[in-house]
């Protein structure tokens, strides 16, 4: 099964449309108007046919930054079949290289913030919540793919997946050990870097336990200019 693109290279697919001058100014165009615009009315802000015009325009929404439907624009009910009409989506473009996640991190803690209990400390509660998002993201992989029992090697190959997606940038060191060449939550990091990579290490822990992965296990093994946490076999 084809696995999603991740974040970044949605962002990135969706700046290389916006990079054509047509297209960005009637993206703008759109943005601006604050209601659905036909296809006439996107031509025309940028002096282009209405075919050029819809070309550009299902670039938008294939990309996600534009939906398309049918209907009256201002909510005018017409006779007869009504035009199709374009209006932005909540999609925020942001392209970071190598890639960042301040808002994984931001939402982490404030679920943190609003779920810590009486015999938790803040830390305790970022921790443990960074834990059950990583389990709730090995329960749907597994629900998803249903490997059956998985081993080392395939639990390293799942994980280097899982984790190239969240943008760790995941490399092997040797065939058995997986380290993380990118932290996305740097800069942010290195203000508490105790509290960031306990978190990093629950999400991760939570995803092995989740997927019921054998023989791999997440420790911490800081580097500098990577992320505090690796991949080792389960008995090194």
């Amino acid at each position: 099964m084809t696995e999603p693109p991740s974040t970044g290279d949605a962002a990135i697919d969706s700046l290389s449309v916006l990079g054509e001058d047509s297209r960005r100014q009637m993206y703008a165009f759109i943005r601006r108007a604050r209601r659905p615009v036909t296809r006439d009315e996107a031509a025309e802000s940028v002096g282009i046919s209405r075919k050029l015009a819809a070309f550009h325009l299902d670039k938008l929404v294939d990309v996600g930054l534009l939906r398309a439907r049918y209907g009256a624009p201002g909510a005018i009910r017409k006779v007869g079949r009504q035009p199709k009409v374009y209006e932005p989506t909540d999609t925020e473009v942001r392209v970071s290289i190598p890639e960042r996640r301040h808002q994984l991190l931001a939402d982490l803690l404030l679920e943190a913030v609003l779920t810590e209990g009486d015999d938790e400390t803040a830390a305790q509660a970022a921790v443990r919540t960074a834990g059950q998002r990583g389990r709730e993201r090995g329960e749907a992989e597994l629900e998803r793919t249903r490997p059956g029992r998985i081993g080392a090697e395939r639990g390293l190959t799942s994980c280097e997946r899982m984790l190239d997606q969240h943008g760790f940038e995941p490399y092997r060191e040797t065939p058995g050990r997986l380290r993380l060449h990118n932290c996305p939550f740097h800069p942010l990091a290195a203000q508490a870097p105790d509290l960031v990579c306990g978190m990093n290490h629950a999400f991760i822990t939570g995803y092995l336990q989740a997927m019921g992965i054998t023989g791999v296990k997440a420790v911490l093994a800081p580097r500098p200019g990577e992320c505090c946490v690796q991949l080792a076999p389960a008995d090194a």
